[in-house]
């Protein structure tokens, strides 16, 4: 199986899914979580500057008992056709994950292999991080899909990924930018508006992400940047959930990221929880 993008899967795959990944944060596997992956290798292909996904995905496989091998992204970018550079790999590896600006490169090597084939981000998505986020809201919130999520910032990655789980999930996703960034869509799930105060005292969930050169202005920060006060607005129990990297000044101000409405750094914990669930869900091993 592929992972590519959120709107692929249906609901109950996404709820198999997040069982595996409970039972692997709970280590209810009797301690035989080392054996899963056991003589199974994967290639990363994963850029310098990658951090966090980077590190759980890797650390995610060893644990598991499987061994990585890494390239840079700049390997795809060739003359030989992916198609062709996936049916080598295929003799060799169990696995490959994929962290390239270009969605088109992934899903072409995709078509090219037996083997799952996971996108660990693009410019276009980033859908490991957003499913990773909804199971982290699932835990601290039961009624999770009942929600109301607020994305403000640009367009890019991380709106489209929201934009792919609300249509999933049912949830009601509201962006807010200039006008420019809205997304054509025709899903009830997803309300533009370039007024943050309009939606702020519905909203459950304030949604982040690091904002495009042009938007670095003090004219966006006094209209758009989310601050302590702003958050007081929303709905009690509000989470600020802002994608890393998050820049204090910019996007955020840094008294809200001092706050109780900052989900926090151990937020994002479970993301090597639902990558490992991903990939045991990709090759069929099944832990439920």
């Amino acid at each position: 199986m592929k992972f590519l993008c959120i709107k692929d899967l249906k609901i109950e795959e996404i709820n198999k899914i997040f069982s595996m990944a409970d039972l692997l944060s709970n280590n209810i596997l009797n301690n035989n979580n080392d054996f899963l992956l056991k003589n199974k290798t994967f290639v990363l292909f994963f850029p310098e500057s990658s951090i966090r996904t980077r590190l759980s995905f890797e650390k995610g496989i060893k644990e598991l008992g499987g061994d990585c091998i890494l390239f840079p992204p700049s390997t795809l970018d060739k003359r030989e056709l992916l198609l062709d550079v996936g049916e080598y790999i295929n003799n060799w590896a169990d696995g490959i994950i994929v962290r390239h600006s270009d969605y088109g490169k992934v899903v072409e090597l995709s078509k090219a292999n037996d083997i799952p084939v996971i996108n660990a981000m693009t410019s276009y998505n980033h859908p490991c991080e957003i499913l990773s986020d909804i199971y982290s809201i699932s835990k601290i919130r039961k009624d999770y899909m009942d929600l109301v999520y607020t994305f403000v910032g640009g367009g890019g990655n991380i709106i489209n990924s929201w934009v792919a789980a609300a249509k999933v999930f049912g949830f009601s996703l509201n962006h807010v930018s200039r006008d420019e960034y809205r997304i054509k869509e025709d899903d009830n799930t997803y309300k533009f508006t370039s007024s943050l105060e309009s939606v702020l005292s519905e909203s459950d969930v304030i949604l982040t992400d690091p904002l495009p050169l042009e938007l670095r202005t003090d004219e966006h920060y006094n209209k758009y940047q989310i601050t302590l006060e702003k958050m007081k607005v929303c709905k009690v129990n509000a989470i600020l959930n802002p994608c890393p990297p998050f820049y204090r000044g910019e996007e955020v101000s840094a008294d809200v990221i001092e706050s109780e409405y900052f989900a926090g750094y151990e937020f994002k914990k479970n993301l090597i929880y639902v990558q490992q669930a991903i990939i045991l869900y990709c090759l069929g091993i099944s832990i439920i």
